[in-house]
């Protein structure tokens, strides 16, 4: 353990700071299909029921009008946290009728590209921005692949903390520089080690054949219907899932805040020649926002993200440049579909210890071979994570996968008590063994558990994964929310849509001059 390490551990368990750590924030999006029951993908509209996409702040879509997503509010306590996911669940549950929700990060049997259906968001100049941007998404990405879920993991330490760690660090500059070049720090180690989470919490080892859409790949064959790789954790954080050749170049190293946000706003200002060739209209109508390698900084993907909350009509670069870092957004977890709401309070304790040590432990900038080992260590594990005697890359030398996952471990414990000191009980630390023991028997991780499931019930991936979204149904629908909870959610819905009523109403200026203004917005921010 390092020293650094070492010394901030000790300050932090002095009792005036220790309360801080009650202060930590934790926010959940969960991204689910709805699914009808022969498992196939719904082609009706947004529920209504539900409240407006556009302004219902809970209950949202994400790339097609298929694919819901629940945000949480952040909350202090993950249990609060999750609770509140599992009611939006419990929610939508009362206004799905006949339909599902999917349980699994890979989606569905799809229909043709054509017919996955794009959120729609209504006839606003925002609802209309955001509905252009998915079909920018769709020409260069296709459909298919923007219908995979995933867990969005939302975490902050407490603001009173880094004043704290700034003075004992001797930094020189603001409060505000400081948090944010931490949290880059944290950015940085959570990619030398997020591996490790993809051993742990990978579930998708497996995916329905039709995905492919008849694409070259190295995928094993289950049965019929259903493509794996024996020991994958997680084919949705391989190059199966997410791939952009424009995207290749832009590889931001997070070594400061700067040069995060100057390498997204350059990408989202540069064409890109096959873009270009497309143009943004066809037929006189919207294709994609604009030519360039991104259309809005949140196309670029990557598996953690700096963030800040935006105010109204503002783009995250420009709230990240004016305010600094708040929190980082955790972007690599698959939805587990053993679980009704697809992670678990072992799973949110664990990662709040593992994100607490990327933050306070050591993270020197990166070299460009660092930088490449890092993603080359994330490919080898989410395909081949479970591989008896798989080696990885750490400081230039090759290194057994379980080996350093226990060390990882061991260094993360202090972590763990540490949290279980402050809240009481021994839940980080018993969450932490939960995940010691997956590294001592592989048979206990979520991908293990998935193809055992499968090939014990002779289950194709679709007939595996709607069992499991039948059974989540049973559970969410088997007790309803309180009175209280449902009106609470109800009038969200009707505020909702009245709220968009209203921006559709009282808006003005046209679209185009609207796209042209949002454009520039990006291009006159200054570092």
């Amino acid at each position: 353990m390092s020293q650094l390490l070492n010394r901030r551990l000790a300050l932090l368990s002095e009792r005036a700071n220790l309360t801080l750590l009650e202060q930590c924030l934790h926010g959940i999006e969960r991204e689910c299909l709805r699914v009808t029951g022969d498992a196939r993908l719904a082609q009706t509209p947004h529920p209504e029921e539900l409240g407006s996409a556009l302004t219902n702040d809970q209950i949202t879509t994400d790339y097609s009008e298929s694919l819901l997503e629940f945000i949480t509010p952040a909350l202090p306590d993950p249990a609060d946290t999750l609770a509140s996911l599992d009611k939006i669940h419990r929610f939508a549950y009362s206004k799905l009728g006949n339909e599902f929700l999917w349980s699994p990060s890979m989606p569905c049997p799809l229909p043709a590209e054509a017919d996955i259906p794009i959120a729609y968001y209504g006839t606003s100049n925002i609802g209309q921005l955001k509905y252009v941007y998915r079909k920018g998404l769709a020409l260069r990405y296709g459909k298919t692949m923007q219908c995979i879920a995933g867990i969005h993991y939302n975490f902050s330490l407490p603001e009173a903390l880094w004043p704290v760690l700034k003075e004992a660090d001797g930094f020189v500059g603001t409060d505000r520089d400081y948090q944010s070049s931490a949290y880059i720090a944290l950015i940085r180690n959570f990619r030398r080690y997020n591996w490790l989470l993809m051993y742990l919490f990978g579930a998708s080892p497996a995916l329905d054949a039709g995905f492919l859409r008849g694409r070259a790949h190295q995928l094993e064959q289950l049965d019929a219907d259903t493509l794996y790789l024996p020991y994958a954790t997680s084919l949705r954080m391989s190059d199966l899932g997410y791939q952009s050749n424009a995207q290749a170049g832009l590889t931001p190293c997070y070594n400061d805040l700067n040069s995060y946000t100057d390498s997204l706003r350059k990408a989202v200002a540069t064409p890109y020649a096959p873009y270009v060739e497309i143009g943004t209209h066809q037929d006189g109508e919207w294709v994609q926002l604009n030519t360039n390698i991104l259309q809005i900084e949140n196309e670029y993907y990557s598996n953690i993200r700096p963030k800040r909350v935006t105010y109204s009509g503002e783009r995250p670069i420009q709230a990240l440049v004016a305010r600094g870092v708040q929190y980082v957004e955790v972007r690599l977890l698959d939805i587990n579909p053993f679980l009704p709401v697809g992670i678990d309070l072992p799973e949110a304790r664990f990662l709040d210890a593992f994100l607490l040590y990327c933050a306070l432990q050591e993270s020197p900038q990166f070299n460009s071979q660092e930088c490449s080992s890092c993603t080359s260590n994330f490919m080898s594990v989410v395909k081949e994570g479970r591989r008896p005697g798989l080696q990885l890359q750490r400081d230039g030398e090759a290194v057994d996968m379980k080996a350093w996952a226990g060390e990882l471990l061991e260094q993360i414990a202090p972590l763990a008590a540490l949290l279980d000191q402050r809240h009481g009980g021994d839940a980080h630390s018993k969450a932490l063994d939960e995940q010691l023991a997956k590294i001592k028997d592989v048979s206990l991780t979520p991908s293990a558990k998935v193809l055992a499931s499968m090939v014990e019930r002779k289950e194709s991936f679709a007939q595996f994964s709607m069992r499991q979204s039948q059974t989540h149904a049973e559970y969410f629908r088997s007790e309803a929310l309180s009175p209280e909870d449902q009106a609470a959610f109800e009038e969200k819905v009707r505020t909702s849509l009245l709220e968009q009523t209203e921006i559709e109403q009282t808006e003005e200026g046209d679209f185009d001059l609207f796209v042209a203004s949002y454009q520039a917005s990006i291009l006159a921010i200054s570092n």
